[in-house]
């Protein structure tokens, strides 16, 4: 089990990776930084870790899933619905690469706004 931290400064939120390529490929180059963007439910920041889509990709999510949006190299945190979800769904820009889950309060999430930057920490 490979357990991370997501670091925003007043706020820090754990997560549980997976054992698909991607999340492989992120604990690997950890720690990450990045800069914080907001939109609807989800928290997502660009990386320089480029990777395709693979087996793991979903277009819907699931409630506290960190995941990777290819086409912005970007890690995503879902903890509610996106603008284009459909009631009762949490539907990513297009497909992501599912990475693990968040665990803790999601609803701190919704404090976070864009700019905010972030680190990624192996725990």
């Amino acid at each position: 089990m490979k357990e991370i931290i997501f670091d925003f400064g007043d706020l820090k939120i754990k997560g549980e990776l997976n054992d698909s390529p991607t999340s492989n490929e992120l604990y690997e180059n950890l720690p990450l930084e990045g800069v914080s963007q907001v939109w609807g439910d989800e928290i997502y920041f660009s990386t320089d870790i480029g990777i395709e889509n693979d087996e793991w990709a979903k277009e819907t999510v699931e409630l506290g899933d960190i995941a990777f949006w290819p086409p912005g190299n970007a890690v995503c945190l879902f903890f509610g619905e996106t603008p284009i979800s459909a009631p009762g769904e949490i539907r990513p820009a297009s497909p992501t690469n599912i990475m693990g889950k968040l665990s803790g309060d999601l609803d701190l999430l919704k404090k976070i706004s864009g700019g905010t930057e972030v680190k990624v920490l192996r725990k």
